[in-house]
C-alpha cells in the first residue's frame, strides 16, 4: 500500500482532501505520479449531481505524469516515462478492441461502478474502498492504471498541456481528423467553444479546413477563438448562427461539430449543414433527448456520435503530442487556469460560472 493525497467527493459538491491508501499495481497496471489532471465538464457532472457516482469517488480522468511502478507483465512503459493517461479504458481483447476500435471496447461499462476493468478497487480510506472514475481517479497525487491506457509521451511537452490530451483535446481533434476525416478546404462550423470545441477548432485549421465558423454565447471565447484558428465567429444570442453560417459558406457547412449536447444546439447544427453533409456530436452521460426532423434524411444528412475522438491512443496521442511540443498545435492555449489539488472546487465553479476554456490542477 502507498499513502496518497486525493480529492474524494463524498457527494455533490461535497469534496475534500485526504490522505487514501492506494494498493500496488497488479499484472498489466502501472502506477503513475500524476503531475497535471485536466478539469472536464464530464467531472463537474458528478461534482454538481446531474450525473451519477458511486460515493466516495475519486474524480479526475485528465490526467499525465511519471510511471514509478510497473507491475508484472507490462512491456510497453518503464518507471521514468513520462504518460498522458487516457480517458476511456479498454480490454484489449473484445471485438472493438480487436479490430483497433478501443474506444468501443464493450467491456469498458464495468468502471461505470467504480472500480477498474477487473472488477476491484485499488483506494481504499480506513479499510473501507473508494470508488475510482473512468478507471484513473487522477485527482491525486498517485493512481494505478492499465498499461494500454498510459502513452509515453515527448519530454518537450509541459504536463498542463499533456493532460488535456487525455480527454478533451483529443475528443475535439479526433472529432474532426478521425470521427469524421475532414478533407482541406472543406467548410465546417464548431458549436461551442470549450474544451472540446476550442480543441475541434484546432484540428479543423490542422486539416485545412476553410472557412471554420465558432459559435458560442460568451464573447470572451469567441475572441480567443478567432486567435485559435477560426475564420469567423457567431455569438448565437444574438445573431442566428444558422443564418449566419450560410451567408458565409453559401448554402452550409460539409461538417458540423455539436459539443454542448443542448437539444436546441443539436437542431442548429442539423439545420446547419448543407444536403449530404455530417452532424458530429459529441454527447455527454446529462445530455437531454432531442428529436431529429425526418427533412435531415431525406436531404442526405447524417448524424454521428464522436466517442472519445474515434481514438487509437498508441498512435494518436503520440502525433498529436509531437504536434503540441513542436509548437504546431498550440494545446497551451487551450490552459486558462491552473490551480492546485486543494482549489479543485473552484476549478469545478469556473466551469459552473461557464469562464475560461479548461482548467488544470498541477502538482509539479
Amino acid at each position: 500500500m502507498t499513502r496518497i493525497t486525493a480529492a474524494v467527493l463524498e457527494e455533490p459538491r461535497n469534496l475534500s482532501i485526504e490522505t487514501l491508501e492506494l494498493a500496488e499495481p497488479k499484472a498489466g497496471e502501472i502506477r503513475v505520479d500524476v503531475r497535471a489532471t485536466g478539469v472536464c465538464h464530464t467531472d463537474h457532472h458528478r461534482y454538481v449531481g446531474t450525473s451519477e457516482a458511486p460515493h466516495p469517488i475519486v474524480l479526475g480522468h485528465e490526467g499525465a505524469g511519471v510511471v514509478d511502478a510497473v507491475g508484472d507483465d507490462v512491456s510497453s512503459l518503464s518507471v521514468g516515462d513520462r504518460v498522458v493517461l487516457w480517458v476511456l479504458p479498454f480490454c484489449r481483447e473484445c471485438a472493438f478492441c480487436e479490430r483497433g476500435d478501443p474506444h468501443l471496447c464493450e467491456r469498458r461499462s464495468v468502471v461505470k461502478q467504480g472500480t477498474l476493468l477487473d472488477g476491484t478497487r485499488r483506494l481504499s480510506r480506513d479499510g473501507e474502498a473508494v470508488n475510482h472514475f473512468y478507471g484513473q481517479s487522477s485527482f491525486a497525487t498517485h493512481c494505478v492504471v492499465a498499461e494500454q491506457t498510459a502513452v509515453k509521451i515527448p519530454d518537450g511537452l509541459p504536463f498542463p498541456e499533456a493532460s488535456l490530451l487525455g480527454c478533451g483535446a483529443t475528443t475535439g481533434l479526433g472529432a474532426v481528423t478521425n470521427t469524421a476525416g475532414v478533407s482541406a478546404g472543406e467548410p465546417v462550423a464548431v458549436f461551442g467553444c470549450g474544451g472540446v470545441g476550442s480543441s475541434a477548432v484546432l484540428g479543423a485549421k490542422l486539416s485545412g479546413a476553410d472557412p471554420i465558423v465558432a459559435v458560442d454565447v460568451v464573447d470572451e471565447k469567441l475572441s480567443f477563438i478567432g486567435d485559435l484558428g477560426a475564420t469567423h465567429t457567431v455569438n448565437s444570442r444574438e445573431i442566428d448562427p444558422v443564418d449566419a453560417i450560410r451567408d458565409v459558406t453559401g448554402g452550409g457547412v460539409a461538417y458540423a461539430f455539436e459539443c454542448t449536447s443542448r437539444p436546441d444546439v443539436v437542431a442548429q447544427a442539423i439545420d446547419a449543414v448543407r444536403p449530404g453533409g455530417t452532424v458530429v456530436s459529441t454527447a455527454t452521460s446529462s445530455a437531454d433527448h432531442f428529436e431529429i426532423p425526418p427533412g435531415a434524411f431525406t436531404a442526405g444528412k447524417r448524424i454521428v456520435g464522436n466517442v472519445g475522438g474515434s481514438l487509437r491512443p498508441s498512435t494518436d496521442i503520440p502525433r498529436f503530442a509531437k504536434l503540441a511540443a513542436s509548437g504546431r498545435l498550440p494545446l497551451g492555449e487551450l490552459v486558462s487556469q491552473t490551480y492546485s489539488l486543494d482549489q479543485l472546487d473552484t476549478a469545478f465553479e469556473r466551469i459552473s460560472d461557464g469562464n475560461g476554456v479548461r482548467s488544470v490542477i498541477t502538482q509539479e
